[in-house]
C-alpha cells in the first residue's frame, strides 16, 4: 500500500467522526467538560484572588511594611531612595504616645498619635470618617482627625481645638475606621490622626526620637494591567530586611492570622480542584477513547486486510484523536469562559465583593493545551495496542478476547510490548508538566504526577481483588442465587468487559469528587470558626487586678455585649538569654533588640481560644513546671524551637523556661496577642496588669466607651470593631466561593464519570443480540444489566470513598485542619455512585433492547 499522507489519513478520520457522531459525543462532552472545569475555576480562582489580595492589602495600606523604633540612618535612607526610584511609592507612618488637652479645660490626656502624609496615605482602602470626606480634604497642617472616645473624655465637639504639643489644632472630623487599624499599634488613649506638618509644628519629634516608626510601601502595578506579582512583593521584603535589620517587615499577607489562613488555603483547594478537573477529563477521555477503538478492531483488521500498515492506521486514528481534542478543546474553553463571567453574578446575592473578571489568554491556551494534551496522552496505550490487532481477527472475533485478569493481561502487554512503557513514561510526563502549569511548582507537579500513578496502581490491584472474590463469591453460591442476579455479578468479569479498567476509572474519579467535597467541607468549617459573628471586637488594656472583677461585672451588664469577656493576665518581663547565650549576642532574625527589654508574658491551664499547638506539647492543667509555649512566628525570629530555654527577668526575678510547645493564634481573641504562655504557678506573685476583649454590637460602642470611661477612666477601650467586621466579610467571601468553585468542580466531575459509564454501550450490544436469539426477555435483559450497573457503582463507590478519606486525611494534617470521618456523605456518596452508574448506564444503553438480532447480524 503506498504510503498515507496527512490530508488523506485526515479526511479518512474526519469521515468516520461524521459516520459515527453518536460514540464520538462521549469522548468529546468529556474533553469539553474537562476543559470547561479547568478554564473556568482557574480563571475564576485566579480573578477572585486578586481581588481578595487587593482587599488583604487594604487591611495593611500597602503592600509591605516596615516597623522601626529609631530614626532612619543615612545609610538606610539611601537604600530607601534607590528603592523609590525604581517606582516604588513609601510613605511613612509616625506613632508616638503623647498628652493632649483642650483650651478650655486644660485637662490633660494620654492619646495615641498617628502622623500621616494625607496625600499618599493610605495606598489601598481608605480612613472612614463621620462626614464622609477624603481624609485628604479634612487633615491639614492646623487639623486634626480624632477618634470618638477622645470627644467623651474632654467633652468637646467638632470645630473646637485640641492642644497637641505646642501648637493648637481644630478637631476637622471624627474618624470610624482605618484600614490598617489591626495593624497598627494598640496603644493606650484615644487616637489623634495628625499630619506629618502637622507633627513637625508640634514640637514632640524631637531629633533622636524612638518613636514608631512605620514605611509603607506600594509595589508599582506591571503595565500590562495584571496583578502585582507576589515574587515582586516577596523580592522587594527580602532587600528591605536587608537595608532594614532592625526593623519588622511584613507584607500584605501577615495583616491578619484568619485571613492569611483563609487565602492560603482558598489557593491550595483551588489549585486542588483544577488538578482534579485535569485528571476527571483524562478518565473520561481514555475510557470514551478506549472503547471506540475496541468498536473499530474489526475496521482495523479489514484495513491491515487490505494492506494497510499499523504505522498508517495510527496515523489515521492519531490525527483523529487530535481533532476530538481541539474540538473538545475550543467547546470546553468556550463554557469555561462562559462559566468565568457567569461566576461575579451567580456569586452576587451571596457576597458583597466586586470581582474583575479578566480572561486571561493564559488561563485559555492553558486549558486548551491540557485538554488536547491529555487526550492524546491517555490515548496512546490504545492506539499503540494498534499494531498487535492481525486480520486473522475477523474470523476468531468471538474467541479473540483474553479470559485474563485485567491485571495480567496488563502485565503480559508491557513485558511483551515496549513501547506501551514508553507510553506510560510520556503520560506521566504530560501529566507532571501540567501540574507544574497549574500549580506553579515543580514539587508539586513531581508529588501529583507520580501519586495519581500510584493510586491508579492500587486502585486496579483494588479493583482486581474485588472482582475475583466476587468470582470466587459466585462459584461457591451459584446455585443459591437467582439466575438474574448470578447473572448480572458474572457479567463485570466476562471475557472482554473491562470491568477492572471501567472500576479503576469510576473509583478514581469518585476519589477525586469526594476528596475535593472533604477538604473544602472542612476548610470552610474552620474558616466559619474564625469568622463567627461574636468573636471579640472591643479591647480593653491597662486594667488592675482591684478592677478586673468590677471591669468583668459592666461589661456582662453592658447592652450589646453578645459573649462573656475574655481576660488575659500580662507580666511585664524581658529576654535576658536564649539558650545560655545573652540577650546582646543573640542572633536575631527581623527582630529589634530593644524589643528583647518589653517582652509580656500571660499564663494559661490550656491552649487559649484560638490557639493551635503546632509543635510540641502543652503541659497538664496543675503543672509547676518552667515551661513555655512560643508564638511560632515569634521562635522564628528569636531562633528558638521546642526543647530551647528561654531565661525572662521579671522584677527581680529570673525565670528559666524550656520551650514546651509552639503556638499559632488566629488573630481573633484576647489571646492572640500573647506570645509567651506559661503555667500560672510559674507567674505567682508576680505585677499583673490585664488585657481584655469581648464582642459588643458595633452600635453601641460608643454607649460601652462610655460607660467604662465613667466608672473606671485609666481603663483604654480599643475599637476594631469595623476592622475586624472587613476581615470577617473577606473570609466569608473566600468560603462562598470555595463552595461555589467546589460544587461546580464536583458537577463537572459527575457528568465525567457518566459518560465514562455510558461510553461502555457499544460493547453491550453483541450481548443483548445473543440474549435475545436465545429467548430472553426484554424484562430479564434490563434486570440482567441494572444489577451489573448497581455493584458496578457499588464497588467503584466503596474504592472511591475509602481512597478519598485517607487522601483527605493527609491533606487536612497538612493544612493544620482537624480531620472527622463523614458518615453521612460516605454513605451517600457510595448510594450516588451506584445510582449514577444506573441512570447513566440505562441513559445510554436503553435503546439497544428496542434492536433486532438480525439488524446487528447484518451489520456483522
Amino acid at each position: 500500500m503506498a504510503s498515507l499522507s496527512y490530508a488523506s489519513a485526515a479526511k479518512i478520520a474526519a469521515r468516520e467522526m461524521r459516520s459515527s457522531r453518536g460514540k464520538f459525543f462521549f469522548v468529546i462532552l468529556s474533553i469539553a467538560i474537562g476543559v470547561a472545569a479547568l478554564t473556568g475555576v482557574r480563571g475564576f480562582s485566579s480573578s477572585f484572588r486578586g481581588a481578595l489580595l487587593t482587599r488583604a492589602r487594604s487591611i495593611m495600606a500597602g503592600d509591605l511594611a516596615a516597623r522601626m523604633f529609631q530614626q532612619i540612618t543615612p545609610d538606610q535612607q539611601k537604600g530607601l531612595d534607590e528603592i523609590a526610584s525604581e517606582g516604588v511609592e513609601i510613605t511613612p507612618v509616625t506613632e508616638l504616645l503623647s498628652m493632649a488637652s483642650s483650651p478650655k479645660t486644660l485637662d490633660p490626656l494620654l492619646i495615641s498619635l498617628k502622623a500621616v502624609d494625607p496625600t499618599k496615605y493610605p495606598f489601598y482602602g481608605k480612613v472612614d470618617l463621620e462626614s464622609s470626606d477624603a481624609l485628604s480634604k479634612v487633615l491639614g497642617d492646623d487639623t486634626v482627625v480624632v477618634a470618638d472616645d477622645l470627644l467623651i473624655r474632654l467633652h468637646l465637639k467638632l470645630g473646637d481645638q485640641l492642644t497637641v504639643g505646642s501648637k493648637n489644632f481644630r478637631i476637622a472630623s471624627v474618624v470610624t475606621n482605618e484600614p490598617d487599624r489591626l495593624s497598627g499599634n494598640f496603644a493606650a488613649g484615644p487616637r489623634v490622626l495628625i499630619s506629618r506638618t502637622g507633627l513637625d509644628a508640634s514640637g514632640l519629634l524631637a531629633p533622636g526620637s524612638h518613636s514608631g516608626q512605620r514605611y509603607l510601601f506600594k509595589v508599582p502595578p506591571p503595565r500590562n494591567g495584571a496583578p502585582i506579582s507576589e515574587i515582586r512583593v516577596a523580592d522587594l521584603k527580602s532587600r528591605l530586611e536587608k537595608i532594614l535589620p532592625e526593623s519588622q517587615v511584613t507584607d500584605y499577607r501577615e495583616t491578619n492570622p484568619a485571613l492569611t489562613q483563609g487565602l492560603d488555603r482558598a489557593t491550595s483547594l483551588l489549585s486542588l480542584m483544577s488538578l482534579v478537573a485535569l485528571v476527571l477529563g483524562a478518565i473520561g477521555v481514555a475510557m470514551a477513547m478506549r472503547a471506540h477503538l475496541q468498536q473499530r478492531l474489526d475496521t482495523i483488521a479489514i484495513m491491515k486486510s487490505l494492506g494497510a500498515r499499523s504505522g498508517q492506521i495510527i496515523k489515521i486514528y492519531l490525527l483523529q484523536t487530535l481533532l476530538l481534542g481541539i474540538l473538545g478543546g475550543l467547546i470546553g474553553v468556550a463554557l469555561g469562559i462562559g462559566v468565568q463571567l457567569a461566576f461575579p453574578y451567580l456569586l452576587a446575592r451571596l457576597i458583597n465583593a466586586q470581582t474583575d473578571v479578566h480572561l486571561q489568554v493564559r488561563t485559555v491556551l492553558t486549558g486548551l493545551g491540557a485538554g488536547v494534551l491529555t487526550t492524546m496522552l491517555f490515548t496512546l496505550p490504545p492506539l499503540l495496542d494498534i499494531r498487535s490487532v492481525r486480520p486473522i481477527l475477523i474470523l476468531r472475533r468471538s474467541v479473540e478476547d483474553s479470559d485474563d485478569p485485567f491485571t495480567t493481561a496488563i502485565r503480559k502487554k508491557i513485558t511483551k510490548n515496549l513501547a506501551q512503557i514508553g507510553a506510560a513514561l510520556l503520560i506521566l510526563i504530560g501529566l507532571a508538566l501540567i501540574a507544574i502549569t497549574l500549580s506553579d511548582s515543580a514539587m508539586v507537579g513531581a508529588v501529583f504526577s507520580v501519586g495519581l500513578v500510584v493510586v491508579l496502581a492500587v486502585l486496579l490491584a483494588a479493583s482486581s481483588g474485588l472482582l475475583a472474590g466476587l468470582r470466587f463469591f459466585l462459584s461457591r453460591t451459584r446455585l443459591h442465587l437467582p439466575s438474574s442476579l448470578r447473572h448480572g455479578l458474572a457479567n463485570l468479569y466476562r471475557p472482554g468487559n473491562p470491568s477492572a479498567a471501567l472500576l479503576a476509572a469510576v473509583g478514581m474519579g469518585v476519589m477525586q469528587i469526594m476528596t475535593v467535597y472533604l477538604v473544602q467541607q472542612a476548610v470552610v468549617q474552620e474558616l466559619h470558626m474564625s469568622s463567627a459573628p461574636d468573636l471579640p471586637n472591643v479591647f480593653m488594656i491597662d486594667i488592675t487586678t482591684d478592677e478586673i472583677d468590677g471591669v468583668r461585672k459592666l461589661l456582662v451588664a453592658q447592652p450589646g455585649v453578645t459573649i462573656a469577656p475574655e481576660m488575659l493576665p500580662v507580666v511585664s518581663s524581658r529576654i535576658v538569654a536564649i539558650d545560655d547565650v545573652p540577650a546582646s549576642e543573640v542572633k536575631l532574625k527581623n527582630f529589634p533588640r530593644r524589643m528583647l527589654q518589653t517582652i509580656s508574658l500571660t499564663w494559661s491551664a490550656t491552649p487559649p481560644p484560638g490557639t493551635k499547638t503546632v509543635a510540641g506539647t502543652w503541659w497538664a492543667a496543675d503543672s509547676t513546671a518552667l515551661q513555655v509555649a512560643v508564638a511560632k512566628r515569634q521562635a522564628d525570629r528569636l531562633g528558638v524551637k521546642v526543647g530551647s530555654t528561654i531565661t525572662f527577668a521579671a522584677q527581680d526575678k529570673e525565670i528559666v523556661a524550656t520551650v514546651a510547645a509552639l503556638i499559632e493564634a488566629d488573630g481573633q481573641h484576647a489571646y492572640s496577642r500573647a506570645e509567651f504562655i506559661l503555667p500560672q504557678p510559674v507567674l505567682a506573685a508576680l505585677p499583673v496588669v490585664w488585657y481584655g476583649g469581648v464582642h459588643v454590637d458595633p452600635a453601641r460602642v460608643e454607649g460601652l466607651q462610655r460607660a467604662l470611661y465613667k466608672a473606671y477612666p485609666t481603663v483604654t477601650v480599643i475599637n476594631v470593631a469595623a476592622a475586624l467586621e472587613t476581615v470577617r466579610n473577606v473570609v466569608i467571601q473566600i468560603t462562598y466561593v470555595i463552595q461555589f468553585l467546589a460544587a461546580f468542580s464536583i458537577f463537572a466531575g459527575i457528568v465525567i464519570l457518566a459518560s465514562s459509564i455510558a461510553g461502555t454501550r457499544y460493547r453491550r450490544i453483541r450481548e443483548v443480540v445473543v440474549m435475545k436469539t436465545l429467548g430472553a426477555t426484554r424484562s430479564r435483559i434490563a434486570t440482567v444489566f441494572s444489577i451489573e450497573f448497581a455493584v458496578l457503582g457499588l464497588v467503584a463507590g466503596l474504592v472511591g470513598v475509602s481512597f478519598a478519606n485517607l487522601i483527605a486525611r493527609t491533606l487536612l494534617r497538612r493544612l493544620s485542619i482537624d480531620y472527622h470521618f463523614e458518615w453521612t456523605w460516605t454513605l451517600g456518596a457510595l448510594i450516588g455512585t451506584a445510582l449514577l452508574a444506573i441512570i447513566t448506564g440505562w441513559a445510554a444503553s436503553h435503546r439497544i433492547l428496542g434492536q433486532k438480532p438480525l439488524e446487528v447480524l447484518r451489520e456483522e
